[in-house]
């Protein structure tokens, strides 16, 4: 089977991110002092078992980035590709993707749950549940698809919310939160009066007016976008890039109440004495010392970011109806709630797998905290 390998815009980031930790991964290692550090990350059961719990989400996460288009017998003398975009994921789980039912099963049910007007052999004609085709652990929602694969597949998405938001918004925070710490005066005015304006702003509300706009970008370029997953990945690095700018301002009044103190420690006074340019005092003494702010706060923000994605989604401002998100599957199941049977699989597994991978990240980075914090009790 021919296959055509597809790289989407945040496939692209993503590895680029996962480059950048190889990266930093090699750097620690022949660092002793970090090599220690990062070692006390994983002293307690809570921070291995919790690493363990990420590494598969990342896992999952990457065998969803790497895309494909599988060729199709168009009657040409050129290869033709079909516009359905997959992933390796997909493929690895093709039984759940391809095995769908007419409707709503529950988990592990042998029979669908809406019931059919059935002849019998006697030619009387019953109401009955159908029997399954194939079997689903977690159920199918209301068109049949596995919920379990939808889970999966959603994993994705939360973890691109939570990673490619960040990229956005630490170099705002950084920047901006050191300079108006360690120059004062103007500068600290500024930047307090840019934060201070942005946070006046309720957040959801330029959210989705800045994701309306994007929409409207895509629908007038539409023949810029040749597949439904371009745009798709397209309006979900908007959403990531726009809750990258809107959310920079708490990490940044961390960093300026840190840097207000460590401008006044004697090393530093003693550098700016001595005429050591002010590039070279924030880069060699002051971005070191509050990186383990940067880090803590990172690792924290990142369950929060996952968490706005679900209730962005659910209110219409998220990621685009077809991606596979927490989000949109809790905002398909919320109307099921009023049918008899009440239909509970699809939310609950939203709710089970949202749930493992904030614990995962919170637990992880409490870890992080215990590790980097130098004020903290290890």
């Amino acid at each position: 089977m021919s296959v055509l390998p597809l790289v989407l815009l945040s496939d692209a980031l993503l590895f680029l991110l996962l480059a950048a930790v190889w990266a930093y991964v090699w750097r620690v290692r022949r660092s002793e002092n970090a090599r220690a550090t990062w070692r006390g990350v994983f002293v307690s059961r809570r921070g291995r078992g919790a690493a363990w719990v990420m590494a598969f989400f990342v896992s999952v996460g990457v065998l969803d980035s790497l895309h494909y288009r599988v060729a199709i017998d168009a009657g040409r003398s050129t290869t033709a590709y079909s516009g359905e975009v997959l992933s390796v994921l997909d493929a690895v789980l093709t039984p759940l993707r391809t095995h769908a039912e007419k409707t709503y099963s529950a988990p592990f049910a042998t029979h669908l749950l809406a019931k059919e007007s059935v002849t019998l052999a006697d030619g009387s004609v019953a109401r009955l549940a159908p029997p399954l085709m194939h079997t689903h652990p977690l159920g199918t929602d209301k068109v049949g698809q596995d919920v379990l694969y939808l889970a999966l597949k959603s994993v994705r998405t939360g973890l691109l919310i939570g990673t490619l938001t960040t990229l956005v918004m630490l170099p705002f925070a950084c920047a901006l939160g050191i300079a108006a710490g360690y120059f004062g005066g103007r500068v600290d005015d500024v930047i307090q009066y840019l934060y201070t304006t942005l946070n006046s702003i309720p957040g959801v509300l330029l959210i989705a007016a800045a994701v309306l706009v994007v929409d409207v970008q895509i629908e007038a370029h539409a023949e810029v976008f040749n597949t439904a997953a371009a745009r798709a990945d397209l309006r979900l690095l908007a959403l990531c890039a726009i809750l990258g700018l809107t959310g920079w301002t708490g990490l940044a009044r961390l960093l300026r109440a840190e840097t207000l103190k460590l401008r006044e420690l004697d090393y530093i006074q003693a550098a700016r004495a001595f005429g050591v340019s002010h590039a070279r005092i924030l880069m060699r003494h002051v971005l070191p010392n509050v990186m383990h702010l940067v880090i803590i706060t990172v690792v924290l923000d990142f369950s929060g970011l996952v968490l706005a994605e679900a209730v962005l989604s659910y209110v219409g401002a998220g990621v685009d109806p077809a991606t596979p998100s927490f989000g949109n599957m809790i905002n398909a199941a919320r109307l099921e709630l009023a049918r008899e049977p009440v239909v509970w699989w699809p939310l609950a597994t939203a709710f089970i797998f949202l749930f493992a991978l904030v614990l995962a990240a919170n637990l992880f980075a409490d870890a992080v905290r215990s590790a980097f914090d130098p004020r903290s009790v290890r």
